[in-house]
């Protein structure tokens, strides 16, 4: 793994391989993504593309789908281990269900066994918890470990846009929650689902995993894949 200080932010990621699991879902955005920051992005299918990378992401899209594909594909396994072992791995909407220790609503298949995730994440999360694909919206987020982006006025909230996204029920005493949907108004709210009374948590990190609720790769909010890019290196 590289961990040399990043000299120019703009090319944060120069010198690294960042992998992104490309079963299902964005993961061309998330390629673009990492691309943007000087990294070299690399599709990963199958187990042996594994080798050799310095960081990971899962993308957002079906997680069920995700979940039976890379055990088809024989990368369930191997990605347990990698992640157990300590990668780097950032993971976008589905990619946090995946990440999840527990899921409080599982999928189950025709046997009814439910649904897999890789694991390493200590938190409990809840699937299309905002509600369906018409249910959708965006909505500005005070998001923690930015300040390398900060400005004279500060650090500019995270433009976030969510698409059938979970929210974290259960954080483990090791994670850290980086930001909060709060409450809504309701004269004025900005997302369809009431969230009476509570904030609900739409991005967490733990050491070196990373998980967000949302897509940043759909707006071109970069500071969340260079985020996961310091980490990686070790300066965040």
């Amino acid at each position: 793994m590289t961990n040399t200080p990043s000299a120019d932010p703009a090319r944060v990621g120069s010198g690294l391989r960042i992998g992104v699991l490309a079963l299902q879902g964005d993961f061309r955005e998330h390629l673009r993504a990492a691309e943007a920051t000087g990294a070299q992005g690399v599709a990963v299918r199958r187990p042996e593309e594994l080798d050799g990378l310095d960081g990971l992401i899962i993308p957002g899209g079906e997680s069920t789908t995700i979940d039976k594909l890379a055990r088809a594909f024989d990368l369930a396994d191997p990605l347990r281990k990698y992640i157990a072992e300590g990668l780097p791995v950032y993971g976008s909407c589905a990619g946090m269900i995946l990440l999840a220790s527990d899921i409080a609503d599982p999928a189950t298949d025709l046997s009814g066994a439910p649904q897999q995730t890789f694991g390493g994440l200590d938190i409990t999360v809840r699937r299309n918890a905002f509600g369906r694909q018409r249910e959708s919206f965006e909505t500005d987020l005070d998001f923690k470990g930015l300040d390398f982006s900060a400005t004279e006025s500060g650090v500019e909230p995270v433009h976030a846009v969510f698409i059938r996204g979970p929210w974290v029920e259960r954080v483990g005493p090791d994670v850290e929650v980086l930001a909060q949907v709060e409450p809504a108004d309701p004269g004025q709210a900005s997302h369809a689902v009431p969230l009476p009374g509570a904030a609900r948590i739409v991005a967490v990190r733990s050491g070196q995993l990373l998980a967000t609720s949302f897509h940043p790769e759909v707006t071109g909010e970069k500071r969340v894949h260079e985020l996961f890019i310091r980490m990686i290196r070790g300066e965040a």
